[in-house]
Protein backbone atom coordinates (compact mmCIF):
# COMPACT_ATOMS: atom_id res chain seq x y z
CA UNK A 1 0.00 0.00 0.00
CA UNK A 2 1.57 3.30 -1.03
CA UNK A 3 1.18 6.27 1.63
CA UNK A 4 -0.26 9.81 -0.10
CA UNK A 5 3.03 11.66 0.59
CA UNK A 6 5.09 9.04 -0.90
CA UNK A 7 6.83 9.93 -3.60
CA UNK A 8 9.44 7.39 -4.52
CA UNK A 9 7.45 4.50 -4.10
CA UNK A 10 6.94 3.94 -7.33
CA UNK A 11 10.99 4.29 -8.52
CA UNK A 12 10.77 0.66 -6.42
CA UNK A 13 7.88 -0.75 -8.63
CA UNK A 14 8.90 0.42 -12.12
CA UNK A 15 12.38 1.09 -12.33
CA UNK A 16 14.56 2.62 -15.37
CA UNK A 17 18.18 1.61 -15.74
CA UNK A 18 19.89 4.68 -17.04
CA UNK A 19 19.71 7.81 -14.91
CA UNK A 20 18.29 10.57 -17.47
CA UNK A 21 20.63 13.90 -17.23
CA UNK A 22 19.86 17.09 -15.09
CA UNK A 23 17.09 18.52 -17.67
CA UNK A 24 18.19 21.98 -18.99
CA UNK A 25 15.64 24.85 -18.83
CA UNK A 26 16.16 26.42 -22.19
CA UNK A 27 16.14 22.80 -23.39
CA UNK A 28 12.60 21.59 -21.66
CA UNK A 29 11.28 25.12 -22.88
CA UNK A 30 11.73 25.12 -26.39
CA UNK A 31 10.37 21.36 -26.15
CA UNK A 32 7.09 23.48 -24.67
CA UNK A 33 7.27 25.91 -27.37
CA UNK A 34 7.61 23.43 -30.44
CA UNK A 35 4.60 21.52 -28.95
CA UNK A 36 2.74 24.66 -28.35
CA UNK A 37 3.79 26.08 -31.55
CA UNK A 38 3.08 23.17 -33.58
CA UNK A 39 -0.45 22.71 -31.86
CA UNK A 40 -1.13 26.19 -32.81
CA UNK A 41 -0.15 26.05 -36.28
CA UNK A 42 -2.54 23.02 -36.72
CA UNK A 43 -5.27 24.99 -34.52
CA UNK A 44 -4.90 27.95 -36.94
CA UNK A 45 -5.59 26.12 -39.79
CA UNK A 46 -8.36 24.01 -38.59
CA UNK A 47 -11.33 26.59 -38.83
CA UNK A 48 -10.31 28.03 -42.56
CA UNK A 49 -9.48 24.42 -44.06
CA UNK A 50 -12.98 23.16 -44.89
CA UNK A 51 -13.62 26.58 -46.13
CA UNK A 52 -10.45 26.13 -48.74
CA UNK A 53 -11.72 22.74 -49.66
CA UNK A 54 -15.62 24.03 -50.80
CA UNK A 55 -13.73 26.66 -52.90
CA UNK A 56 -11.88 24.31 -54.32
CA UNK A 57 -14.95 21.67 -55.08
CA UNK A 58 -17.33 24.68 -56.33
CA UNK A 59 -18.81 25.60 -53.37
CA UNK A 60 -20.40 22.21 -52.93
CA UNK A 61 -20.76 21.69 -48.90
CA UNK A 62 -21.57 18.26 -48.87
CA UNK A 63 -18.52 17.11 -51.30
CA UNK A 64 -16.40 19.31 -49.23
CA UNK A 65 -17.41 17.43 -45.71
CA UNK A 66 -16.46 13.97 -47.57
CA UNK A 67 -13.39 15.38 -48.77
CA UNK A 68 -12.39 17.11 -45.45
CA UNK A 69 -12.92 13.60 -43.71
CA UNK A 70 -10.31 12.02 -46.47
CA UNK A 71 -7.81 14.58 -45.36
CA UNK A 72 -8.12 13.74 -41.87
CA UNK A 73 -8.43 10.21 -42.39
CA UNK A 74 -5.29 10.64 -43.81
CA UNK A 75 -3.13 12.77 -41.53
CA UNK A 76 -4.23 10.30 -38.92
CA UNK A 77 -2.50 7.31 -41.05
CA UNK A 78 0.52 9.41 -41.49
CA UNK A 79 0.88 9.97 -38.32
CA UNK A 80 0.26 5.81 -37.89
CA UNK A 81 2.91 4.98 -40.12
CA UNK A 82 5.42 7.74 -39.16
CA UNK A 83 5.25 8.45 -35.64
CA UNK A 84 7.33 4.91 -34.92
CA UNK A 85 9.67 5.94 -38.36
CA UNK A 86 10.89 8.90 -36.61
CA UNK A 87 10.99 7.42 -33.37
CA UNK A 88 13.32 5.15 -34.39
CA UNK A 89 15.53 7.56 -36.07
CA UNK A 90 15.21 9.50 -33.26
CA UNK A 91 17.23 6.71 -30.95
CA UNK A 92 19.55 5.89 -33.77
CA UNK A 93 20.94 9.23 -34.76
CA UNK A 94 19.67 11.63 -31.93
CA UNK A 95 16.18 13.64 -30.73
CA UNK A 96 17.83 17.60 -32.10
CA UNK A 97 18.00 16.89 -35.83
CA UNK A 98 14.81 14.92 -35.98
CA UNK A 99 12.93 17.77 -34.13
CA UNK A 100 15.14 20.57 -36.00
CA UNK A 101 13.86 19.20 -39.18
CA UNK A 102 10.85 18.35 -38.59
CA UNK A 103 10.28 22.05 -37.81
CA UNK A 104 11.48 23.34 -41.17
CA UNK A 105 9.61 20.61 -43.16
CA UNK A 106 6.38 22.04 -41.48
CA UNK A 107 7.48 25.32 -42.61
CA UNK A 108 7.80 24.20 -45.79
CA UNK A 109 4.37 22.30 -46.00
CA UNK A 110 2.42 25.59 -44.34
CA UNK A 111 4.10 27.55 -47.44
CA UNK A 112 3.12 24.72 -49.73
CA UNK A 113 -0.63 24.53 -48.72
CA UNK A 114 -0.49 28.52 -48.82
CA UNK A 115 0.35 28.36 -52.47
CA UNK A 116 -1.42 24.96 -53.36
CA UNK A 117 -3.42 26.00 -56.62
CA UNK A 118 -5.28 22.74 -56.73
CA UNK A 119 -7.07 20.29 -54.17
CA UNK A 120 -4.29 17.81 -55.01
CA UNK A 121 -1.69 20.41 -54.16
CA UNK A 122 -3.75 20.71 -50.65
CA UNK A 123 -3.78 17.13 -50.24
CA UNK A 124 -0.02 16.52 -50.33
CA UNK A 125 0.68 19.65 -47.92
CA UNK A 126 -1.83 17.71 -46.12
CA UNK A 127 0.23 14.35 -46.02
CA UNK A 128 3.26 16.05 -45.66
CA UNK A 129 2.22 17.67 -42.64
CA UNK A 130 1.12 14.32 -40.79
CA UNK A 131 4.71 13.15 -41.39
CA UNK A 132 6.31 16.29 -39.87
CA UNK A 133 3.60 16.39 -37.32
CA UNK A 134 4.58 12.96 -35.99
CA UNK A 135 7.64 14.76 -34.55
CA UNK A 136 6.10 14.83 -31.60
CA UNK A 137 6.81 11.77 -30.60
CA UNK A 138 10.45 12.48 -30.61
CA UNK A 139 10.17 15.53 -28.23
CA UNK A 140 8.34 13.54 -25.58
CA UNK A 141 11.43 11.57 -26.00
CA UNK A 142 13.48 14.22 -25.40
CA UNK A 143 12.23 14.99 -22.45
CA UNK A 144 12.64 11.52 -21.13
CA UNK A 145 16.30 12.08 -21.72
CA UNK A 146 16.30 14.96 -19.84
CA UNK A 147 13.73 14.41 -16.90
CA UNK A 148 13.96 12.25 -14.07
CA UNK A 149 11.73 9.52 -13.68
CA UNK A 150 9.71 11.19 -10.91
CA UNK A 151 10.10 14.37 -12.39
CA UNK A 152 8.27 13.05 -15.51
CA UNK A 153 4.83 13.45 -14.37
CA UNK A 154 4.82 16.93 -13.82
CA UNK A 155 7.12 17.79 -16.86
CA UNK A 156 4.58 16.04 -19.19
CA UNK A 157 1.81 17.45 -18.00
CA UNK A 158 3.02 21.39 -18.37
CA UNK A 159 4.01 19.64 -22.26
CA UNK A 160 0.40 18.77 -22.38
CA UNK A 161 -0.64 21.96 -21.17
CA UNK A 162 1.17 23.18 -24.66
CA UNK A 163 -1.86 21.14 -26.05
CA UNK A 164 -4.70 23.02 -24.94
CA UNK A 165 -3.21 26.52 -25.32
CA UNK A 166 -2.50 25.57 -28.66
CA UNK A 167 -5.55 24.38 -29.73
CA UNK A 168 -7.80 27.03 -27.53
CA UNK A 169 -5.76 29.79 -29.23
CA UNK A 170 -5.34 28.26 -32.53
CA UNK A 171 -8.64 28.06 -33.89
CA UNK A 172 -9.75 31.98 -32.40
CA UNK A 173 -6.60 33.22 -34.73
CA UNK A 174 -6.72 31.20 -37.23
CA UNK A 175 -10.80 32.58 -37.96
CA UNK A 176 -9.87 36.15 -37.74
CA UNK A 177 -6.95 35.91 -39.80
CA UNK A 178 -9.07 34.22 -42.36
CA UNK A 179 -11.37 36.53 -42.60
CA UNK A 180 -8.68 38.47 -43.78
CA UNK A 181 -7.77 36.51 -46.35
CA UNK A 182 -8.30 32.60 -46.43
CA UNK A 183 -5.10 31.42 -47.08
CA UNK A 184 -3.26 33.93 -44.60
CA UNK A 185 -3.60 31.18 -41.63
CA UNK A 186 -0.98 29.55 -43.49
CA UNK A 187 1.46 31.48 -43.73
CA UNK A 188 1.14 32.34 -40.14
CA UNK A 189 1.49 28.51 -39.27
CA UNK A 190 4.64 28.77 -41.97
CA UNK A 191 6.15 31.57 -39.92
CA UNK A 192 5.65 30.19 -36.24
CA UNK A 193 7.08 27.37 -37.48
CA UNK A 194 9.80 28.47 -39.25
CA UNK A 195 11.02 30.66 -36.20
CA UNK A 196 10.74 28.20 -33.99
CA UNK A 197 13.39 25.76 -35.92
CA UNK A 198 15.48 29.14 -36.23
CA UNK A 199 15.14 29.36 -32.27
CA UNK A 200 16.17 25.60 -32.22
CA UNK A 201 18.95 25.97 -33.40
CA UNK A 202 20.60 28.14 -31.65
CA UNK A 203 19.19 26.79 -27.72
CA UNK A 204 18.27 22.92 -28.64
CA UNK A 205 21.21 20.69 -27.34
CA UNK A 206 21.59 17.27 -27.86
CA UNK A 207 19.81 15.27 -25.14
CA UNK A 208 20.90 11.32 -26.06
CA UNK A 209 24.78 10.80 -26.05
CA UNK A 210 26.24 8.57 -28.64
CA UNK A 211 26.79 5.40 -26.50
CA UNK A 212 22.75 5.45 -25.44
CA UNK A 213 21.75 5.55 -29.32
CA UNK A 214 20.61 2.30 -30.59
CA UNK A 215 21.02 0.66 -34.27
CA UNK A 216 18.44 1.48 -36.51
CA UNK A 217 15.51 -1.52 -37.56
CA UNK A 218 13.11 -1.36 -39.91
CA UNK A 219 11.26 -3.95 -38.04
CA UNK A 220 10.69 -1.56 -35.34
CA UNK A 221 10.29 1.56 -37.00
CA UNK A 222 6.99 0.41 -38.60
CA UNK A 223 3.83 0.19 -37.06
CA UNK A 224 3.11 -3.20 -36.14
CA UNK A 225 6.85 -3.67 -35.59
CA UNK A 226 6.44 -0.86 -32.70
CA UNK A 227 3.63 -2.05 -31.16
CA UNK A 228 5.77 -5.76 -30.70
CA UNK A 229 7.44 -3.45 -27.67
CA UNK A 230 4.26 -2.21 -26.34
CA UNK A 231 3.72 -6.21 -25.88
CA UNK A 232 7.32 -6.98 -24.60
CA UNK A 233 6.50 -6.77 -20.46
CA UNK A 234 3.25 -7.39 -19.31
CA UNK A 235 2.89 -4.32 -17.54
CA UNK A 236 3.71 -2.19 -21.06
CA UNK A 237 1.22 -4.47 -22.65
CA UNK A 238 -1.51 -3.66 -19.99
CA UNK A 239 -0.73 0.32 -19.61
CA UNK A 240 -0.76 1.12 -23.67
CA UNK A 241 -3.94 -0.85 -23.69
CA UNK A 242 -5.29 1.50 -21.30
CA UNK A 243 -3.69 4.42 -23.29
CA UNK A 244 -5.67 3.25 -26.45
CA UNK A 245 -8.39 3.02 -24.49
CA UNK A 246 -8.37 6.93 -23.37
CA UNK A 247 -7.70 8.03 -26.38
CA UNK A 248 -10.21 6.49 -27.71
CA UNK A 249 -12.86 7.67 -25.28
CA UNK A 250 -11.20 11.14 -25.83
CA UNK A 251 -12.33 11.16 -29.50
CA UNK A 252 -15.99 11.36 -28.39
CA UNK A 253 -15.24 15.20 -27.98
CA UNK A 254 -13.65 16.47 -31.14
CA UNK A 255 -16.10 14.35 -33.12
CA UNK A 256 -20.18 14.33 -31.40
CA UNK A 257 -20.13 17.38 -29.10
CA UNK A 258 -20.37 19.74 -31.23
CA UNK A 259 -23.45 17.88 -32.70
CA UNK A 260 -24.80 16.73 -29.61
CA UNK A 261 -25.25 20.13 -28.17
CA UNK A 262 -26.80 21.43 -31.49
CA UNK A 263 -29.09 18.96 -31.38
CA UNK A 264 -29.81 18.38 -27.12
CA UNK A 265 -29.30 21.60 -26.24
CA UNK A 266 -29.99 24.31 -28.89
CA UNK A 267 -26.96 25.93 -28.67
CA UNK A 268 -25.07 28.31 -31.32
CA UNK A 269 -21.57 28.04 -32.75
CA UNK A 270 -21.03 31.23 -30.19
CA UNK A 271 -21.96 28.98 -27.15
CA UNK A 272 -20.06 25.67 -28.01
CA UNK A 273 -17.07 28.03 -29.03
CA UNK A 274 -17.14 28.89 -25.75
CA UNK A 275 -18.09 26.12 -23.85
CA UNK A 276 -14.93 24.22 -25.37
CA UNK A 277 -12.65 27.13 -25.05
CA UNK A 278 -13.54 27.00 -20.68
CA UNK A 279 -12.82 23.17 -21.49
CA UNK A 280 -9.46 23.81 -23.11
CA UNK A 281 -8.29 26.64 -20.44
CA UNK A 282 -9.63 24.04 -17.56
CA UNK A 283 -7.03 21.42 -19.14
CA UNK A 284 -4.30 23.77 -19.52
CA UNK A 285 -4.69 24.96 -15.30
CA UNK A 286 -5.04 21.32 -14.15
CA UNK A 287 -1.96 20.04 -16.81
CA UNK A 288 0.48 23.09 -16.20
CA UNK A 289 0.17 23.65 -12.28
CA UNK A 290 -2.15 20.56 -10.61
CA UNK A 291 0.09 17.57 -12.06
CA UNK A 292 3.18 18.24 -10.64
CA UNK A 293 1.39 18.83 -6.75
CA UNK A 294 -1.01 15.47 -7.19
CA UNK A 295 1.64 13.04 -8.30
CA UNK A 296 3.50 14.37 -4.93
CA UNK A 297 0.42 13.02 -3.09
CA UNK A 298 -0.71 10.27 -4.61
CA UNK A 299 1.97 9.03 -6.58
CA UNK A 300 2.24 8.27 -10.40
CA UNK A 301 -0.34 5.60 -9.69
CA UNK A 302 -2.76 7.35 -7.72
CA UNK A 303 -2.72 10.19 -10.02
CA UNK A 304 -3.34 7.66 -13.04
CA UNK A 305 -6.66 6.36 -10.96
CA UNK A 306 -7.82 9.50 -10.35
CA UNK A 307 -7.62 11.03 -13.56
CA UNK A 308 -9.28 8.33 -15.04
CA UNK A 309 -12.24 8.32 -12.41
CA UNK A 310 -12.49 11.97 -12.72
CA UNK A 311 -13.02 11.51 -16.50
CA UNK A 312 -15.64 8.32 -16.05
CA UNK A 313 -17.86 11.00 -13.75
CA UNK A 314 -17.17 13.90 -16.70
CA UNK A 315 -18.06 12.01 -19.48
CA UNK A 316 -21.64 10.92 -17.01
CA UNK A 317 -22.76 13.91 -16.70
CA UNK A 318 -22.00 15.25 -20.19
CA UNK A 319 -23.95 12.09 -21.59
CA UNK A 320 -27.21 12.67 -19.01
CA UNK A 321 -27.26 16.31 -18.18
CA UNK A 322 -30.43 17.78 -18.90
CA UNK A 323 -29.86 21.23 -19.49
CA UNK A 324 -26.39 22.66 -21.20
CA UNK A 325 -25.92 24.70 -17.62
CA UNK A 326 -26.09 21.36 -16.01
CA UNK A 327 -23.01 19.70 -18.56
CA UNK A 328 -20.53 22.64 -17.53
CA UNK A 329 -20.90 21.03 -14.17
CA UNK A 330 -18.68 18.19 -15.95
CA UNK A 331 -16.41 20.66 -17.20
CA UNK A 332 -13.68 20.33 -13.96
CA UNK A 333 -14.31 16.71 -13.75
CA UNK A 334 -12.84 16.24 -17.98
CA UNK A 335 -10.06 18.81 -16.98
CA UNK A 336 -8.80 16.41 -13.64
CA UNK A 337 -9.07 13.53 -16.62
CA UNK A 338 -5.64 15.10 -18.02
CA UNK A 339 -4.07 13.81 -14.98
CA UNK A 340 -4.00 10.76 -16.57
CA UNK A 341 -2.31 11.31 -19.50
CA UNK A 342 0.88 12.77 -17.92
CA UNK A 343 0.73 9.67 -15.58
CA UNK A 344 0.69 6.91 -17.53
CA UNK A 345 3.26 8.60 -19.87
CA UNK A 346 6.10 8.70 -16.79
CA UNK A 347 4.65 5.17 -15.59
CA UNK A 348 5.59 3.61 -18.86
CA UNK A 349 8.87 5.35 -20.10
CA UNK A 350 9.93 3.53 -16.61
CA UNK A 351 10.23 0.14 -18.40
CA UNK A 352 11.72 0.95 -21.09
CA UNK A 353 15.71 1.60 -21.53
CA UNK A 354 16.91 5.10 -22.48
CA UNK A 355 17.81 3.61 -25.85
CA UNK A 356 14.88 2.85 -26.70
CA UNK A 357 12.70 5.83 -25.22
CA UNK A 358 12.14 7.24 -28.78
CA UNK A 359 10.66 4.15 -30.60
CA UNK A 360 8.07 3.71 -27.19
CA UNK A 361 6.82 7.70 -27.78
CA UNK A 362 6.82 6.38 -31.90
CA UNK A 363 4.78 3.61 -30.73
CA UNK A 364 2.57 5.26 -28.24
CA UNK A 365 1.86 7.61 -31.03
CA UNK A 366 0.89 4.97 -33.67
CA UNK A 367 -1.86 3.69 -30.51
CA UNK A 368 -3.21 7.33 -30.62
CA UNK A 369 -3.83 7.39 -34.08
CA UNK A 370 -5.35 4.19 -34.48
CA UNK A 371 -7.60 5.61 -31.49
CA UNK A 372 -7.97 8.70 -33.43
CA UNK A 373 -9.09 6.47 -37.03
CA UNK A 374 -11.55 4.28 -35.05
CA UNK A 375 -13.49 6.60 -33.15
CA UNK A 376 -15.01 8.97 -35.22
CA UNK A 377 -17.07 6.17 -36.69
CA UNK A 378 -17.54 4.82 -33.01
CA UNK A 379 -18.76 7.94 -31.75
CA UNK A 380 -21.04 9.64 -34.85
CA UNK A 381 -22.58 5.99 -35.66
CA UNK A 382 -23.48 5.43 -32.16
CA UNK A 383 -24.62 9.39 -32.07
CA UNK A 384 -26.53 8.77 -34.92
CA UNK A 385 -27.99 5.66 -34.09
CA UNK A 386 -29.55 6.67 -30.62
CA UNK A 387 -31.61 9.80 -32.00
CA UNK A 388 -33.17 7.45 -35.22
CA UNK A 389 -36.44 6.64 -35.53
CA UNK A 390 -35.61 2.87 -34.99
CA UNK A 391 -33.28 3.04 -31.42
CA UNK A 392 -34.87 1.33 -28.94
CA UNK A 393 -34.26 4.52 -26.54
CA UNK A 394 -33.99 7.83 -27.37
CA UNK A 395 -30.53 8.84 -25.86
CA UNK A 396 -28.65 11.43 -27.29
CA UNK A 397 -25.85 11.14 -24.61
CA UNK A 398 -25.27 7.66 -25.63
CA UNK A 399 -21.46 8.30 -27.35
CA UNK A 400 -21.09 10.16 -23.76
CA UNK A 401 -21.97 7.29 -21.96
CA UNK A 402 -20.00 4.67 -24.17
CA UNK A 403 -16.65 7.19 -23.63
CA UNK A 404 -17.48 6.77 -19.48
CA UNK A 405 -17.91 2.90 -19.72
CA UNK A 406 -15.05 2.65 -21.67
CA UNK A 407 -12.80 4.41 -18.94
CA UNK A 408 -14.00 2.02 -16.39
CA UNK A 409 -12.66 -0.95 -18.41
CA UNK A 410 -9.45 1.28 -18.38
CA UNK A 411 -9.21 2.04 -14.81
CA UNK A 412 -9.91 -2.11 -14.34
CA UNK A 413 -7.30 -3.12 -16.50
CA UNK A 414 -4.52 -0.60 -15.06
CA UNK A 415 -5.06 -1.64 -11.75
CA UNK A 416 -4.74 -5.09 -12.45
CA UNK A 417 -1.35 -4.50 -14.50
CA UNK A 418 0.32 -2.13 -12.29
CA UNK A 419 -0.65 -4.79 -9.26
CA UNK A 420 0.80 -7.77 -11.38
CA UNK A 421 3.90 -5.31 -11.56
CA UNK A 422 3.70 -4.62 -7.90
CA UNK A 423 3.73 -8.45 -7.22
CA UNK A 424 6.70 -9.30 -9.52
CA UNK A 425 8.63 -6.66 -7.78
Amino acid sequence: MLRPDDTTSDDTILNNTAPPQAPRRGAVAFIFVTILLDMLALGLIMPILPKLIEGFVGNDTAQAARIFGLFGTAWALMQLVFSPVLGSLSDRFGRRPVILLSNFGLAADYVLMALAPSLAWLFLGRLISGVTSASISTAFAYISDLTPPDRRAAVFGRIGAAFGAGFVLGPATGGLLGDIDPRLPFWAAAGLSFANALYGLLVLPESLPAERRSAFRWRAANPLGALRLLRSERTLAGLSLVNFITQLAHVVLPSTFVLYATYRYGWDTRTVGLTLAIVGVCAMVVQGGAVGFIVRRLGERGALMLGLSAGTVGFLIFGLAPTGMLSWTGIPAMALWGVSGAAIQALMTRLVPPDRQGQLQGATSSVQSMAQLAGPFLFTLTFAYFIGAGAPLHLPGAPFLLASALLIVALVIAVRALRAEERKS
